[in-house]
């Protein structure tokens, strides 16, 4: 199984990158912006499911760099975590 954590976008400064993480476990990924998951990928399907920004311009960046700035795609906060929670249960992944 691989795993990796780095960082994603294309930052000029370490500092500001240090907040775009993304972790890729076998066929999942999960983008953080600081310490919030805000997208993930899962591999059965292939589909990027992202978050609608509930946080800041910093977040919003980080978000447009996932999606291309597709907003319309976006889900609420709700929604998005109860994806995430089917994803990961789907992974036997608890948290």
């Amino acid at each position: 199984m691989n795993i990796s954590f780095r960082t994603y976008g294309k930052y000029s400064s370490d500092n500001y990158g240090v907040n775009a993480l993304r972790l890729d476990i076998g066929d999942i990924s999960l983008w953080f912006s600081y310490k919030t998951v805000i997208a993930f990928r899962d591999g059965f399907n292939g589909e990027i499911v992202v978050s609608e920004n509930k946080w800041s311009v910093v977040t919003g960046k980080h978000l447009n760099f996932i999606d291309g700035g597709n907003k319309k795609s976006r889900l609420n906060r709700i929604e998005f975590e109860s994806k995430l929670s089917e994803m990961l249960a789907r992974h036997n992944i608890n948290v």
